[in-house]
Formats: structure tokens, sequence, C-alpha cells
């Protein structure tokens, strides 16, 4: 595949232009009226990290290019998870121009995570850390803070609480970015629309995590007709990385709230140090982490882990050596995880991230050899590479995005 329109935006951009957002969108620091209604309020979560005191660690990973069972590898020198809420980037919000409604839409990278469960979803449960889906717009008008009416609203609030439901999910993320609000005809960002939404959401998950990615119209539009987005949902957190930004969340306390962003590709190691400081002696409850990569990274996590709990961080997963498939030539694009020697079905690729019929290059390990067949269960078409190969479309016959199952050896 060469491009993918339906593919959620990184986050990169906020990082690396955060200030020029900050003058050019509404985005930050808006003020909301304090709750009125105190029926349906959530119960703030246990405010300290899985078994130690000190704040939470909520990442997101970007699952177009990593695998998100890496948040489960790192944990504290006395053996607790340093990852408390793993986030998968992202979701998004699509646009039915026939139906004139938003719809929620998975691309095939979370697609993958979500079909398969057991392997990505319930193995970090399992350790004890929430999954949440973050939802986003995709330049196709519909967004988060211009649904229509409140039926509309409660129509996708539906949706999202049918996703968590279906795949076993913790909770939903919301972030309000890449709307294109007024594409399609659809409408611009309202007062009502947030608030409808999450107060929906919230009475059909009563138990669930829902958190605010503190960005975008949204964060100016948290209070309607004397309800607050602080009184619906349980967390919200800075958006701009390498910052210490108190969200402006009423409703919401500091225990609840996340004023230290870092993107781990990106923020040095002394900021992130100096933002987690920052936290603990602020007593602010979240410390937000962005763009964990498959690599093991925990000298530059050990940096953030000692300012907040005193303790370093500890790598537990393994450097595994294998082939690897990119949805773009030359290597570039989605890539999967590292995939082991042996024979492989459709089913068994998909848990490494693999896609049907969307290879477009592949780094073999020196001395390996790779056959790729057009049909599942080894049949069909087939290629065998003993070597890096940047794309498939020079092999004879044309192999791009008809890959389907493959043999290792």
């Amino acid at each position: 595949m060469r491009t993918n329109l339906n593919l959620p935006l990184t986050k990169t951009l906020t990082a690396l232009f955060g200030a020029v957002v900050l003058l050019t969108s509404a985005c930050k620091k808006e003020k909301a009226a304090l709750p009125t209604d105190t029926g349906n309020t959530p119960s703030k979560l246990s405010t300290n990290a899985i078994g130690v005191a000190g704040p939470k660690g909520v990442c997101y990973v970007e699952v177009n290019n990593n695998d998100i069972r890496n948040v489960g590898n790192y944990t504290l020198s006395t053996g607790e998870q340093l990852f408390d809420i793993a986030i998968i980037f992202a979701a998004n919000i699509n646009y039915d121009t026939g139906a004139q409604k938003a719809v929620l839409y998975f691309n095939p990278q979370v697609t993958n995570v979500l079909n398969n469960k057991a392997t990505y979803i319930q193995s970090l449960q399992a350790k004890g850390i929430k999954v949440l889906l973050s939802i986003l717009g995709n330049h196709q008008g519909a967004g988060i803070s211009n649904f229509p009416s409140q039926a509309a609203a409660n129509d996708f609030a539906q949706q999202l609480s049918n996703a968590v439901t279906t795949y076993g999910l913790d909770g939903i993320d919301f972030d309000d970015e890449y709307a294109d609000y007024g594409t399609n005809g659809t409408g611009q960002p309202n007062d009502s629309s947030f608030v409808y939404l999450v107060t929906a959401l919230r009475n059909l998950m009563p138990t669930k995590i829902i958190s605010f990615y503190f960005y975008g119209p949204a964060a100016s539009r948290l209070s309607y007709n004397g309800v607050t987005v602080g009184s619906k949902v349980n967390y919200s957190w800075n958006a701009i990385y390498g910052t210490y930004s108190v969200p402006n969340v009423p409703g919401l306390t500091a225990a609840n709230l996340g004023p230290a962003a870092i993107d781990i590709q990106s923020t040095s190691s002394s900021t992130a140090a100096s933002l987690a400081t920052q936290t603990v002696n602020n007593n602010y409850g979240i410390y937000l982490y962005y763009n964990l990569p498959n690599s093991d990274v925990h000298t530059y996590l050990s940096s953030v882990s000692n300012a907040l709990y005193g303790k370093s961080t500890v790598y537990t997963g393994t450097s595994t050596t294998g082939v690897t498939f990119y949805q773009d030539i030359n290597y570039g694009g989605t890539v999967t995880s590292a995939i082991p020697k042996g024979t492989y079905t459709l089913a068994q690729l998909q848990a490494y991230g693999f896609v049907d019929n969307w290879a477009s290059s592949v780094k073999i390990p020196t001395g390996w050899t790779v056959t790729m067949y057009a049909n599942d269960n080894s049949t069909g078409t087939s290629w065998t590479r003993t070597s890096n190969t940047s794309n498939f479309t020079t092999l004879s016959p044309n192999a791009n995005d008809v890959v389907t199952s493959v043999k290792i050896q």
C-alpha cells in the first residue's frame, strides 16, 4: 500500500509545533462553570500507580507502528508495572455522508489489535494495566465538538460503548484533533456537543474510564446547561509534549489531572525528569507518556520513574530477531512486529500486526529464507526471498499488496 487516508495522524506535530498550535487553535486552558449535577459523577479511581504510591503512568501507543504489548514490558525495580493505563492510538470518527452521521472507524492496525484482544488487550489487563481506545477525527468533518443534536451524540456514544463491550476495553479517551470541522457540509464546534457526548457515554458506561486529551475546540466547551465535562470524565491531561500545563477542567481534582506530558522519542530525559519532579511536588496524579517504541527504552524511562517513585525502570521484554513486513515500499509506513521462524497462516500473522494484501517491502535477517504466498495456508503464487526486499513491485510476478501467508526458515 502507498497511502491510506483513513489512518490516524501522528501526534508528532503537537510536540514539534506546540507553541504555534497554542497561538492558532482553540485548544488549551479554557474555563467552564463548576458542575451543578452530582447524581452521576464518576467515582474517581485510585490515585496511586499500580502497587506503588505516586502518579499514574498513562501511555499512548501508535499501533500503526508499534506493539502495544510493550507497555507491559516495563516494571519498576521492585516489580510493579510502570504504566497503569495503555491507550490504543487511535480509532477515528468518520462521517457517513449518506446517513449524515458520525461513525466509528478502525483502520487495519487498530482492527488487528481489537480482533486479537486476547493477545493485545487481555495480556495487558492480566498485569493490572487498563486499556483504553483513543478517539479522534479523520479529516471528514466529524468530531467530538460538532454533534448537531443530543440524539446524534447519543448515537455515537452507543457506538463507543458497544466497542468497549465487544473488545473488553476499560474505557474511552477523547482527542479533539484532525476533525476538519465543516468538511462534507458538517457544522462547526458548538457548546453542547462534547457535554452531550460524555454525558451519554457515562450513562452507558458508569464504571468505565473516560479521559480527555486537553486539546482542540472541546477544551473550551466544557460546560453546557449546568453540566460539566469534569463531572463525567475520570481524567484529563496536558497535550503539549515537553511542557507542564495544568488542564483547566473544573470538577477534576489534582489527583485526576496530568500537567506533564512527554514524547518518549523526542523529549529529552532531563526535561522528562524535571516534569516528573514538578508532578510529584505539586501533588498531581497523572504523568503522560506518548510514543512508546518497540525497542528497549528503560534507561530513558528510569529518568522519569526515579523522579516519580524513587525507583528505576526495568525492561522485562525480549529483543526478538525476526522478519518485519512494511506497508509501503522502501520500508515505509506501518511495520509488523518481528516475526520469528515458522509457518504462518493469515490469522497467525495478524497477531504480529500483519494485514492481508498489504505488504510492500520486507526486512530479513542474514541467513534466513522467507517464502511469501498469495493465498492463505501457504498456497497460491509464491516468492522466495533471502535478503531485504525494498519494493515488491519489482518481483516477478508483482507481489505488491498480495501476500497473505508466509513460511520463514
